[in-house]
């Protein structure tokens, strides 16, 4: 089915994953803490109970790299029945500052499409994680310019979006989300009538993966790159030309 775009005024962006490489660093951490970690426990192991860990503490830190690392930390502690060394654990919170420091890799074509939307839509980021970390990357990112409004939240639920959209005076029906994430940056947008598009990274972290019953007859578009999106919302001044004639 063809999906309109013909009513969209304004375009959300999520940052992680669709505009910059970030899971990547989080898939390199956890090898090097699973390496840390390698007298305690198997890999494997390690890699299990980190995930359980982090989604325990999600409440309390929220999404981001600080929160990954005192995950880290509180697992070392846990497996090795509190006998991990000062040394080991300065490495932990080492890999956590080399994860903070790591450039922005923008991902492949970025700049051309928000070049070629700013100019027929109002463009925002719509981002979660800690608040720091994801203003630093959107500054080393040289992006800022092209967006009108910047948004981190704690979570991306259907009521986060319902709140921002009713703050920025934007109608759902005109509204179309762009992002990584299924679980975050699809679903809920097409459960408050939005439009959303899906660009799918090579990596997803396993607490945003969806099954398939969970999209089942969901209307939603799948791209394989950010550059695909460029034709599909061309068409939007085609079919306003087409309805004015």
């Amino acid at each position: 089915m063809e999906i309109d775009y013909t009513n969209i005024k304004v375009i959300g962006f999520d940052a992680d994953d669709t505009l910059w490489v970030n899971e990547t660093y989080f898939r390199d951490a956890e090898l090097e803490f699973a390496k840390l970690l390698a007298p305690y426990e198997t890999a494997n192991k390690i890699d299990q109970e980190l995930f359980k860990k982090e989604i325990e503490n999600l409440p309390l830190y929220g999404y981001g790299i600080k929160g990954f690392v005192l995950s880290m930390v509180e697992m070392a502690l846990e497996l090795s029945n509190g006998n991990i060394s000062n040394a080991t654990i300065g490495k932990i919170l080492e890999i956590g500052k080399d994860m903070l420091n790591k450039p922005v890799e923008l991902l492949e074509g970025v700049e051309e499409v928000l070049l070629t939307l700013s100019k027929d839509f109002r463009l925002i980021v719509v981002t979660k994680g800690d608040l720091l970390d994801q203003e630093r990357k959107l500054e080393k990112s040289g992006l800022l310019d092209y967006f009108h409004h910047i948004e981190i939240l704690s979570d991306k639920q259907e009521a986060n979006y319902s709140k921002l959209l009713n703050h920025l005076d934007i109608k759902p029906s005109e509204f179309l989300m762009i992002g990584n994430s299924l679980k975050s940056d699809i679903l809920p947008l097409v459960n408050i009538k939005a439009q959303a598009i899906h660009v799918p990274f090579h990596t997803t972290w396993m607490h945003e993966q969806v099954s398939d019953n969970e999209t089942q007859d969901k209307s939603y578009k799948t791209v394989g790159n950010l550059l695909e999106i460029i034709p599909l919302l061309s068409r939007k001044k085609r079919n306003a030309m087409v309805k004015n004639d």
